[in-house]
């Protein structure tokens, strides 16, 4: 995936500045897909000048106007093109994992701390998940749910990739639990 397809999807959600998109990235997209201010603001200016997205001037009361961004018709069919392709599943490349095996060749036990650190943040991760899905996906009771209502795409898809990174932040923190165990039977 390049950056222009994360930075049409944020588009498409909600219009935003190049600033809004950067805070975007930091808060949400960027669990799962990263990139610098500097970055964001290259790419939309050459999104800007291959017409995928239309910028508007914005006025700001004792500011400078800002300028807000929106996808134009070229990005959407990039998009919807992007969409369409064949995606190979991800190479996972992870440093930790190499000093773990590494450090069979050193003192295991030393790596105690650098494993709990990372288990830490992962924890952290995943409480910053649970709190934004209760915040912004309560569970609705049994008795409201309304089949006349048809389902809303962008929400349930947003929801699905939340729940994905629920999952997955649970499944390191159980994993360095398991080599935690293991590294302090040295």
């Amino acid at each position: 995936m390049a950056l222009e397809h994360a930075i049409l999807v944020s588009l498409l959600e909600k219009p935003g500045s190049g600033y809004e998109l950067a805070r975007r990235f930091e808060r949400s997209i960027g669990y799962f897909w990263t990139a610098t201010h500097q970055q964001i603001y290259r790419v939309l200016k050459r999104m800007e000048n291959d017409g995928w997205v239309a910028a508007r001037d914005v006025p700001q009361h004792g500011r400078p106007d800002k300028k807000e961004y929106s996808v134009a018709d070229l990005g959407h069919a990039a998009l919807s093109s992007w969409l369409r392709e064949p995606i190979e599943p991800e190479s996972v490349r992870h440093d930790l994992a190499v000093k773990i095996r590494g450090a069979a060749f050193d003192d295991p036990a030393g790596l105690v701390r650098e494993v709990e650190r990372h288990r830490q943040a992962h924890t952290d991760r995943l409480a910053h998940y649970l709190a934004g899905e209760a915040r912004d996906f309560p569970p609705r009771p049994d008795d409201a749910t309304d089949d006349a209502t048809p389902p809303d795409a962008e929400r349930e898809l947003q929801h699905a990739v939340l729940r994905g990174g629920i999952a997955y932040e649970r499944m390191m923190i159980g994993w360095l639990d398991d080599v935690l165990a293991t590294l302090r039977r040295f």
